[in-house]
């Protein structure tokens, strides 16, 4: 029978590195499961809309950009095993994620942010930090963060361009991925926050959003 690998806190460290490298890195994460944007028709788009559409994807591209950073720094302050593979396999299904937008900006002529090595090393410090103080504290965390993917997601449905099916099938599937992570996050015990502090989340997001429209 296989045996889990224990990994030394340099081993962990360097697959930080690693993990850290493939998240910024143009083109580096591979997807396990293919874009849903694949069966999807090509569509003609004023260069308003595909300039609207692009700054929408490269806001989600950045959210999984900092959901990486948040979930691998959990990972590795995770007091409990099983907390542990928790984290690190949300991280592995939000690659998929990252790929999708990725692909899709790139569709649309258009870059991911300059901002996102920024967010990624804000986020892996508040979710090591969050690890070290609570696994419950970490699973509440997550919870709360995929709450407020779930409106922005809801919001850019709404205000996407009405013929860009191939994002808005990229949008769909993302936030149903991202309302099963909250809610397996406090399945596993997370901490529900308080409406404050998840009001200061918010503030905090709609900055990520704002500065990433565009750059």
């Amino acid at each position: 029978m296989a045996t889990e690998r224990h990994y030394s806190p340099i081993d962990r460290l360097l697959l930080q590195a690693d993990t850290a490298m493939r998240t910024l890195l143009p083109f580096s994460g591979q997807p396990a499961r293919p874009s849903p944007a694949i069966v999807q028709p090509d569509s003609q788009m004023s260069e308003e809309d595909s300039r609207h559409a692009a700054g929408l994807m490269r806001i989600n591209h950045t959210g999984e950009v900092c959901a990486q950073g948040l979930y691998q720094g959990q990972a590795l302050t995770a007091k409990l095993p099983e907390v542990r593979k928790a984290m690190e396999h949300a991280a592995e299904e939000e690659v998929d994620h990252l790929a999708w937008c990725d692909q899709r900006i790139r569709q649309l002529g258009s870059h991911t942010s300059i901002l996102n090595p920024l967010f990624y090393g804000m986020s892996f410090g508040i979710g090591a930090a969050a690890g070290l103080i609570s696994d419950k504290i970490s699973l509440g965390f997550v919870a709360a963060t995929e709450d407020q993917v779930c409106k922005h997601l809801d919001e850019h449905l709404v205000t996407l361009p009405s013929g860009d099916e191939k994002s808005r099938a990229i949008l769909e599937q993302m936030r149903t991925d991202e309302q099963q992570h909250a809610e397996s996050a406090l399945d596993a015990g997370g901490y529900r926050f308080p409406a404050p502090i998840k009001f200061g989340m918010s503030l905090l997001a709609k900055l990520m959003t704002k500065s990433t429209y565009r750059v």
